[in-house]
């Protein structure tokens, strides 16, 4: 269940109040005249169920409250009510399959942001991945999987293609665009330090070692990015975020990026070539993958709102 707080203009507050009230997937249904500030107006709060949420909300927007008032939503993690299960019962299709539109839309825009702590991460991330590179270290290079933080750009990305939202796309293509080549300029600059200070040399390289697999490009490299890219997905449309770790230290992204800045720096350019085009296979079939799982849900949740009546009448 999600709790629903609206702000509306007193005019508008009956329309508001016969959107809820008529919805089978609504409950709990509170009016407080005149207790907003700013904006000025009623108070209008509901528990709904999340997948009458997206409509719902919609419903509200053609209101205009977005703009004249304001909608808020809250995860309610207990609710003990009789009428609270029968909303959940009666609102179409099921919980865990429903995707609240607007939080999707809101939670991957605040992620796809270029902005310091963005950067900071990635850069940490991919110094990381040059440690475990140079050192051998695979435990290091699963830190740096989980540290990156760019997924949250990439589901940006799929987000956008599907729903048209260009500005998300570009926005998110910015900070990828961006963000890596920087935090791999910075480490690169770490590791000609590195090399030069004599913490490691070129024998770091040769010979076989557990981090090989970053560099080496094969059918395995796009399935897993394609299984990475709809458990991600999966998981931010059903607010399931801790299967978001096993994302993260499954796909070989920020380390990709650490291992060839270092394969740079030592001229084993065929393996840096191959940590390139690993890190760009990755990056194409998170996105592809998370696109997909996304349009299938969108067409799974209209077809459930037409198989069940939505109005109480």
């Amino acid at each position: 269940m999600l709790h629903l707080r609206a702000v509306s203009p007193p005019d508008r507050t009956d329309r508001v109040l016969e959107v809820l009230s008529d919805h089978r997937g609504a409950t709990h249904l509170v009016v407080i005249k005149d207790a907003a500030i700013d904006p000025a107006g009623d108070v209008v709060e509901a528990d709904i169920a999340r997948e009458a949420a997206d409509e719902i909300i919609d419903a509200l927007c053609v209101l205009d409250l977005d703009h004249h008032g304001g909608i808020t939503l809250e995860v309610i993690d207990t609710a003990l009510s009789d009428a609270a299960d029968r909303a959940e019962e009666d609102a179409p299709g099921e919980g865990a399959d429903a995707v609240v539109w607007q939080e999707l839309l809101g939670r991957t825009g605040e992620e796809s942001r270029l902005n310091a702590t963005f950067l900071s991460f990635l850069t940490i991330a991919c110094l990381l991945a040059a440690v475990g590179v140079v050192t051998d270290s695979s435990v290091t290079i699963v830190g740096a999987m989980v540290v990156g933080p760019e997924f949250g750009p990439l589901a940006a990305v799929a987000v956008g293609l599907v729903l048209r939202r260009w500005d998300l796309v570009r926005r998110a293509g910015l900070a990828l665009a961006v963000g890596f080549p920087a935090a791999m300029l910075i480490t690169l600059g770490g590791t000609v330090l590195g090399e030069a200070t004599g913490l490691f040399n070129r024998e770091s390289l040769i010979g076989d070692h557990d981090v090989d697999f970053i560099y080496q490009v094969g059918p395995y490299s796009l399935i897993v990015a394609l299984l990475a890219g709809a458990a991600g997905m999966l998981s931010m449309t059903s607010a399931k975020s801790a299967a978001l770790v096993g994302v993260f230290i499954s796909v070989t992204t920020v380390p990709a990026a650490g291992y060839a800045v270092v394969a740079a720096v030592l001229n084993e350019w065929g393996r840096c070539i191959g940590s390139v085009v690993q890190l760009v296979i990755n990056l194409v079939g998170i996105v592809v993958a998370a696109a997909v799982v996304l349009m299938l849900r969108r067409r799974g949740q209209r077809r459930a709102s037409t198989e069940r009546p939505l109005s109480r009448g």
